[in-house]
């Protein structure tokens, strides 16, 4: 089971590289006038969320919009806008609750990174790290922002991980009633569920292909002997799916080509077909389930049925768990934003007229944040 996939955060890591020092503050020009370093829409303990923050997480709202509703008409894709961009505050400050979290409890992910970005660096075909570092800066973005970015979103799901599994626990007789009470939902016709690792052989010449092919061949050798599938897709595949493991779904009989239909409706659950060559690229698909028509026996889909009830369990649980962690640190909010979850009594971040410190006045103390339990 796939938990740390299995509740979708708005996980967005463009997070401030500083601390400033209290809602308000300025920083001085050198011809001494007061400007505004940032505006700050929250505090959660000693981080914050600024208002640079909230922008780029509604921007990344939009593209996520657009890309899960493609083809929807404009009046749709406003009101999933409006949906879900109300919560939108408060997914920022659910995730640094987690990022804080995971710190205190010392999770470390630290070797996950350097292996995050040495795939990423394959998928891209550069030779070394530093060479993904130019192409990461020559976009534009900063290298250690980067990796704090990757560095979040780990430590973040390792978080997710381990409270969840120890909140949700899904026993064999719940999974069987709920199958006895939806039997329905598995009747099915033949159909098989696939991941592929995909090369390209577009406008190439016959000894691009052959040199291809023999990559592809070399790969297929390699999963034979025991290496992991996924990982060898992740790294290698050149499909929009090859960083997700290189899943490209669920497919009945008659919506293949029908040399993919003979190669993959042949084999059982686990089975791996050889490089297939078709007109763009070489093939290797993986028989992740399959699939005979009719009612699937419970022991066929038990694994689809916790995942069913793990979803419907898991929702609530976060929202619970991240209700504790905000009771027991210290979240303010500027007027005019929302937190939708935020505890009773939360309070306020007031604004004030930006104004330089001078040697005559000492800088108001803020309260003290709560320490996490």
């Amino acid at each position: 089971m796939n938990n740390t996939t299995a509740l979708r955060f708005t996980l967005l890591l463009a997070l401030s590289p500083a601390l400033l020092a209290a809602p308000g503050l300025s920083a001085q020009s050198k011809s001494d006038k007061s400007v505004v370093v940032e505006e700050i829409v929250a505090r959660v303990n000693n981080d914050i969320i600024t208002f640079s923050d909230f922008q780029k997480a509604d921007a990344t709202l939009h593209q996520e919009i657009m890309q899960d509703c493609q083809n929807c008409p404009q009046d749709k894709l406003e009101t999933l806008y409006r949906e879900r961009a109300k919560d939108l505050l408060r997914d920022l400050i659910d995730q640094q609750l987690l990022i804080q979290r995971g710190k205190d409890e010392g999770i470390s992910v630290e070797a996950d990174v350097i292996k995050r970005l040495d795939d990423v660096r394959k998928q891209n075909n550069l030779a070394s790290l530093d060479d993904l570092e130019k192409a990461v800066e020559g976009e534009g973005l900063s290298w250690e922002d980067y990796k704090s970015q990757i560095r979040n979103s780990l430590l973040t799901q390792k978080v997710i991980q381990q409270e969840m599994n120890s909140r949700i626990i899904i026993g064999n007789d719940e999974a069987q009633k709920y199958y006895d009470e939806h039997k329905q939902d598995f009747v099915r016709p033949e159909q098989v569920v696939l991941a592929e690792i995909s090369l390209s052989t577009e406008k190439k010449t016959p000894e691009e292909i052959a040199a291809i092919q023999r990559k592809a061949e070399d790969y297929y050798n390699r999963i034979v002997k025991g290496e992991d599938f996924f990982e060898i897709a992740k790294r290698y595949s050149e499909g929009v799916t090859g960083k997700q493991g290189g899943e490209i779904g669920t497919f009945k009989r008659g919506e293949l080509s029908k040399q993919l239909e003979d190669a993959t409706f042949s084999l059982e659950k686990g089975g791996i077909t050889p490089p297939i060559q078709t007109k763009t690229a070489f093939l290797i698909l993986k028989v992740l389930d399959h699939f005979q028509s009719g009612q699937q026996p419970y022991e066929k889909v038990r694994e689809e049925i916790m995942n069913r009830i793990y979803m419907q369990k898991m929702q609530p649980a976060m929202r619970d768990y991240l209700a504790q962690l905000r009771e027991q640190s210290y979240v303010m909010v500027r007027a005019g934003f929302t937190d939708t979850a935020a505890v009773p009594g939360a309070s306020l971040i007031q604004e004030v007229a930006p104004t330089p410190d001078t040697p005559q006045k000492s800088k108001k103390k803020l309260p003290k944040p709560k320490a996490s339990s």
